[in-house]
């Protein structure tokens, strides 16, 4: 037996580097946590509260800062109307909103529009696009789970939700750069798998963020809850769906991990919609060559769309490095769109922005990122 002030043998535990790696991993969490919470447009309202802001202080705060105006913005002096402690606060409040979004990088392209690479408080990235005619393309999600097989941003999968006030933030940064009048949600990511925190700020961006209800454009692979949630908002966006096929078969190829609604049946429920709204539902087709641009389709195409509320939206696809599709010659892309628009179909025919910037959803990122991956492609057939 040990002798008296002897300490028995113990199994080793975990070392100081172990405790310090643990340790160093639950500040990590906890950090995480406080900037989810920091990333939501309802907590900010609440801190603004907190500081005895009244329902006309806080929408003043956040209308400016939406709207990328200063908060000294206007004739009266913040201090002749504000409590006391919010008019304080506001000076660091205003820069914690501003450093919601940091601009890493941009890219001009010669269309007039930019890509922007966007970096968020965590230090993960998104991208938006300034667009032409003061549209804007901000992005949902920091990655993706759907899994385009067409689309970079699709290869890493889904990282993290993007909160409520960093989409809000995306169009503040914006427009501290150029007017933004128009707001589509095409960037990166799945809005429907993001709903609550995107339906947030369409809400605000609706209202106080001074732009109309059908300049607000939501942009799904098609989901039921989008069409069961969109229609209960005072805000009601356009709609846009992402059908790039009229075949299922080839749609689940295309769309791994989208909902399985046939093109059929999504294109019910957008007329449902549309009607609804009284805004034609923007029907998305990414044209590949080989893939969803032969006559198979022009009929197909027909049959879903001859007599609907809605536009189809053509986009030639925008090259990818190591991903295997080609847009196809343009005489077939005007072609397609001809035979369609002549069948019934009102079909326009658009360019992606800033292709000469490697304009493609999530080839900013993945190159700032350094990802690399190779892809056989998706038969026709």
């Amino acid at each position: 037996s040990p002798r008296s002030g002897d300490r028995p043998s113990e199994a080793p535990g975990p070392g100081p580097t172990r405790l310090g790696r643990a340790q160093a991993a639950n500040n990590q969490q906890a950090k995480r946590n406080t900037l989810e919470l920091a990333m939501q447009l309802e907590t900010l309202r609440q801190r603004l509260q907190s500081l005895g802001a009244r329902p006309a202080h806080v929408q003043r705060v956040l209308r400016l800062w939406a709207q990328g105006l200063p908060q000294n913005h206007g004739r009266r002096r913040t201090q002749d109307f504000m409590p006391k402690a919010l008019h304080e606060a506001l000076p660091a409040l205003e820069a914690e909103l501003n450093d919601l979004t940091q601009l890493i990088s941009s890219h001009p392209g010669a269309d007039g529009s930019a890509r922007l690479l966007v970096g968020l408080a965590d230090g993960q990235t998104v991208e938006s696009v300034l667009l032409p005619r003061d549209a804007l393309c901000v992005s949902t999600q920091v990655g993706c789970a759907v899994g385009c097989v067409f689309c970079m941003t699709g290869q890493s999968g889904l990282l993290r939700q993007v909160g409520s006030a960093e989409i809000v933030a995306q169009v503040a940064l914006a427009r501290r750069k150029r007017p933004v009048k128009k707001v589509v949600f095409m960037g990166m990511g799945e809005p429907a798998h993001n709903l609550d925190n995107v339906l947030e700020a369409i809400d605000m961006l609706g209202t106080i963020g001074n732009i109309g209800h059908k300049e607000l454009v939501f942009s799904t692979v098609g989901d039921v809850r989008v069409f069961e949630r969109l229609p209960q908002g005072r805000v009601k966006p356009a709609l846009a769906l992402s059908l790039h096929t009229t075949r299922p078969d080839l749609r689940a190829q295309l769309l791994p991990r989208a909902p399985r609604i046939s093109p059929a049946e999504l294109v019910a429920l957008g007329e449902i919609y549309a009607r609804a709204t009284g805004y034609p539902i923007q029907y998305q087709w990414t044209l590949m060559a080989g893939i969803n641009d032969g006559d198979d389709e022009v009929e197909g195409l027909v049959r879903l769309l001859k007599g609907k509320f809605a536009v189809l939206n053509m986009i030639p696809y925008n090259t990818v490095p190591d991903l295997p599709y080609q847009r196809p010659d343009a005489e077939r892309a005007v072609a397609m769109a001809r035979s369609l628009h002549r069948r019934g179909v009102l079909t326009k025919l658009r360019q992606s922005a800033a292709q000469d910037v490697e304009g493609g959803c999530g080839q900013l990122r993945a190159r700032q990122s350094v990802v690399r991956i190779v892809r056989q492609p998706v038969s026709q057939v």
